[in-house]
Formats: C-alpha cells, structure tokens, sequence
C-alpha cells in the first residue's frame, strides 16, 4: 500500500510540474507536414561603409548559421546590401523573419557570435531609432551618452535587470533579449529621449524584481511601493499662495532686522511695465557711416584717415611704454638726517612743552588746596 500510495504523489506531483512550467518544444523538420515551400521568401536590408571589412570577414560563420536552418544568404558588396531566402530545404516557416532580423543587427554593428543567437526560438530583437526623437544634435548626443552612462555603467544595469543585450550605434539602439525585457528597454530609452533620466526606470525595476521574490504580493497591487516620479504642475491659486508664503517668510526677516515689510505692490511695481511694442531697432552700419559722413568719403581718404588713427595710436602705445621704462630708472625719496640746529630746535621745543605741562599742574595743585581750606573753614563756622 505505501509503495501505490507513493507513486500516487509522485504523480500528482509531476503533473502540477508540466503545469506550472510550460515547455516549447522546439520546431523540428517532422513538424512540417506539408512538405517544401511553395512560394519563396527573401528580404534584404542595407548596410553602412564601414560594415563592409567586418562582414566580408564573418560572412562564412553566417553562411553557416543560417544553412543549419535551411535558409540561404547573400552579401552584395557593389550595392552594400545583405539578403536571405528560403529553399527547398527550410522547414520552419518562421525561421526566414529570424534570419531577417539576424541581418539587421549585423548592419547595425551587433557582432556575429551575438547576433547568431536571434535564431533561438527564446530571443527576440527591437531595433530603436531615436534619430528624429530630438532636434538639437548636441541635446541628441547627450541624451543618448546617457543612455551609457559613465564608463558604461547605466548600460549594464540595464542588461542585468532586464536580462538583453542593448547595443547604442548611431541613431539606432539594438536590442535582444525574451520579448517582455524588450517592451522595458524600449520604455527606458524613449524616456531617456524625453529627458526622463535612465536610473528613474532602473531603479523602478529593482523594486520590481524585490517584489516578485515575495509570494504575498502576488495578488495585490505594488503602486504603493513603486516611486513616483512625476512633475506637480501647480494651479494658479496654488502658485499664488507659495508666493505669498515667501513673502510673509521674507517680510518676518525684515521686521526682526528693522526694516519695512514690503507688501505685494512693491514687488509688482519693481517689476518692467509690458510694452506690445518690440524695441526700436538699431541702427545698421551704413547708417551710422550716413550720419558720420564717412560714407561718402573716398578711398583714399579713407585710406588717409585709418593710418592717421593708426599711426596716433601707436605713438600713444610708445608714449605709455617709455614712461613705463623710465619708472624703473626713478630713485626713490630718502629720509635725510636732522642737522644740529634741528636737534636743537626739537630739544628747546621738548623743554618748553614739559616745563607747561610742571606749571599747569602746580596750578590745579593750588586751586584744589584753596578749596580744601574753604570747606573746612565753612564747617567750623557752621559747629
């Protein structure tokens, strides 16, 4: 009994198994019940210049390739220009679109050891023009640098959290990867286009991926831990109460400093009036010749006229460099020593002034006595 018990489980088990996880078979020669193609297939795309030597180089590993699944290729230098056709031998009546994109990617600079894996039935291809997504080509330049960030960095973690393989060529980004990765790259690159910066979307997925790991979420909504980054477009009230909030906060300073409050007046008067009308325009070069007169002045005496302003400025320039030499060769002022009728002089003043200064104070020395005695004799007429 434990052992039919046993097998019971096992089987149950299995079954779920096949359940849960789908398997794709792969498509096989037998699949094809109907035998050879009736109609043939081909495609074709071009290629830049500089593809030409690379392609001539591993034309023969994608001759290989492409001969395993039956479809055949050819690479037309004279009109750069690759293509692939079905033959009596393909069996897979979808193969002939992989070789289409396999051929793409070549031409868009994706090497051949990766280009060759668009074959499996698990990969798919996005080839993202962003050429005409923005006007300025310096804007262009930088938002696509963005894309790769420094030393490559943005671009890698891109290919980590969504398992591809992104290649930014020219105006065009390649892509390969499962088809689900291809919709999230796609997103993240026409948001960088639109200057919604890469890491915004990254860090996007890394919650994501967070998330997935925990099976009590599977059923609910993940809005509430996903980040929102979304530009508050304000309402005109609202703008007005931000700005009256930044006047109130500026006015407390004022009063705590001790100057006026401004009110709202004052900063719309400090503002420039509205004109509709544009300002006059300058005046062009002829004109100001017509007023000057120099218009109808003639070539020599235009001639006569420039080399005497030139020859007036070079002489002031060597007026200015002389006078600058001839700094150098200045002595500069000495303090001389005082003879001896000066020493005498300073050595009388200095005694006059001490002997002042000795009879000054034997004055106030004297008045202060006086009163001294005056107050003691009131007191003593006063006992």
């Amino acid at each position: 009994m434990s052992n039919d018990e046993d097998v019971a489980v096992s089987k149950t088990k299995s079954h779920r198994k096949e359940k849960l996880y789908w398997k794709i078979d792969p498509f096989l020669p037998t699949d094809n019940k109907a035998g050879a193609f009736a109609e043939e297939s081909s495609f074709a795309t071009l290629f830049p210049k500089y593809r030409e030597k690379y392609l001539r180089e591993v034309w023969s590993a994608v001759t290989r390739a492409l001969e395993a699944h039956g479809v055949a290729c050819t690479l037309d230098l004279v009109h750069g220009s690759m293509s692939v056709r079905t033959t009596r031998k393909t069996y897979d009546p979808y193969i002939i679109l992989k070789a289409r994109d396999l051929i793409k990617l070549l031409s868009r600079g994706v090497a051949v050891t990766q280009a060759v894996k668009i074959m499996n039935d698990d990969i798919s291809c996005d080839i993202i023009k962003i050429g005409n997504l923005v006007r300025n080509k310096e804007r262009f330049v930088k938002r696509r640098q963005r894309i790769i960030g420094p030393d490559g960095s943005t671009l890698k973690a891109i290919e980590l959290l969504t398992q591809c393989y992104v290649l930014v060529q020219g105006s065009t980004v390649s892509v390969m990867g499962p088809h689900k990765s291809l919709k999230e790259v796609r997103r993240i690159v026409l948001d960088c286009m639109k200057n919604i910066h890469p890491i915004y979307r990254i860090k996007e997925l890394m919650i994501r991926r967070e998330l997935a790991k925990d099976p009590k979420l599977a059923t609910e909504s993940w809005d509430r831990f996903l980040p929102q980054f979304r530009k508050n477009h304000l309402t005109t009230s609202a703008k007005t109460a931000k700005k009256n909030e930044k006047l109130e906060a500026k006015n407390a300073a004022r009063t705590a400093a001790g100057l006026p409050a401004e009110s709202s007046t004052d900063v719309a008067a400090k503002k420039k009036v509205y004109t509709p009308f544009p300002p006059a325009q300058l005046p062009r070069k002829v004109d100001l010749q017509l007023e000057s007169g120099e218009y109808f002045l003639k070539k020599h005496e235009k001639d006569a006229r420039d080399s005497a302003k030139r020859k007036q400025k070079q002489a002031e320039n060597t007026e200015k460099r002389r006078a600058e030499r001839a700094e150098a060769f200045v002595a500069p002022t000495e303090d001389a020593a005082p003879t001896v009728e000066e020493k005498r002089k300073r050595k009388r003043k200095d005694l006059t002034l001490e002997a002042a200064r000795e009879r000054s104070e034997e004055v106030e020395a004297t008045k202060k006595k006086k009163k001294k005695s005056k107050h003691k004799a009131e007191e003593e007429v006063d006992s």
